[in-house]
């Protein structure tokens, strides 16, 4: 049986921390930012953790296998 491959797109979207956490990224940050005010460009530059647990299920079994 081969070795299960980690999903490469997961991989390049969430992070795991070491205590197990999923790590991701806020959407709507990266063009059309002078529409945008700049406490909202601010929040959306920062990072965030993920809070569904059944997709954090998913997600941990893409990229850590």
């Amino acid at each position: 049986m081969p070795k299960m491959k980690s999903h490469r797109g997961a991989c390049k979207r969430f992070k795991a921390t070491a205590s197990g956490k999923i790590k991701r990224e806020r959407m709507n940050g990266s063009h059309n930012l002078e529409k945008k005010n700049r406490k909202r460009t601010r929040r959306l530059h920062q990072s965030t953790m993920l809070d569904n647990a059944t997709k954090e299920k998913q997600i941990k079994r893409m990229i850590l296998a």
